[in-house]
């Protein structure tokens, strides 16, 4: 017996009172107050972990009580139904990830090229840690059921873009900077859903070294008119009225 099926979110409202029509079955909601919230993350923490070990076949709303230790009626006293739950489960896997990703991108000796972090990117998409996979099969779901898993993949492209974003150069123009990020982000995706379609990674990691030397050119064009940038800036400064050869401030007035 969980001890939320008692006092639920401590207002003495019982998760399992129903109200509404009668023949509907309805449940009473939490009230966001702090002990409710402590209790909601602590039963989507318990569900995150059973998801990330047994992934989305015959995930269902008694399932994900068992592994929380309470029952159906507590999680719909804290969540909006068993899409929601496996929704905000999802962004907890997601977001482990993410840390994950920006770990790897961005560790390591030396200053690292763009292309170098994306590739640095990879392994960690395709590691054996315990969860990860389960955030592709989210995917899959999207494209299985878009009208009832759309927000799935909309997520994940919204905890993506600023972590690709912030590896791309500082000095790049934020639309360039959106442009590739989003070049990237759907490369990778496309990686990965080919790698679980055909269980080798031949055909990805050739796609990923196509990659690389799209983005090692793409910042060489960067370099490029950045430098050109400086010159027409410099000759423009050398042009500037009163600095000009034989202008008034470059005139020797002599004695007076």
């Amino acid at each position: 017996m969980d001890a939320g099926d008692g006092d639920g979110d401590g207002d003495g409202a019982d998760p399992r009172e129903e109200h509404g029509p009668p023949g509907r079955a309805a449940y009473r909601r939490s009230t966001g107050s702090t002990r409710g919230e402590a209790r909601r993350q602590e039963l989507l923490a318990r569900v995150t972990d059973d998801l990330a070990a047994n992934g989305l076949v015959d995930f269902s709303l008694r399932r994900a009580a068992r592994s929380a230790g309470t029952t159906h009626k507590v999680l719909l006293y804290h969540f909006d139904g068993v899409d929601d739950l496996l929704r905000q489960a999802i962004l907890r896997l997601r977001e482990r990830r993410v840390g994950n990703v920006l770990a790897g991108a961005v560790e390591g000796p030396g200053p690292r090229t763009l292309a170098a972090r994306v590739r640095a990117i990879w392994p960690v998409l395709t590691g054996a840690e315990s969860g990860l996979r389960v955030l592709d099969q989210a995917i899959g779901l999207t494209m299985y059921d878009p009208d009832r898993y759309a927000a799935l993949g909309r997520e994940a492209s919204r905890q993506y873009l600023p972590l690709l974003l912030s590896i791309c150069p500082p000095d790049w123009p934020e639309r360039r900077k959106l442009e590739v990020a989003e070049l990237i982000l759907a490369a990778m995706r496309g990686f990965l859903i080919d790698w679980l379609t055909t269980g080798s990674t031949d055909g990805a990691e050739a796609g990923l070294e196509a990659l690389v030397r799209a983005l090692e050119r793409e910042e060489r064009e960067g370099w490029d008119e950045a430098e050109e940038r400086e010159e027409r800036e410099g000759a423009a400064g050398a042009q500037a009225p009163g600095r000009r050869a034989g202008g008034p401030e470059s005139e020797d007035p002599g004695p007076p």
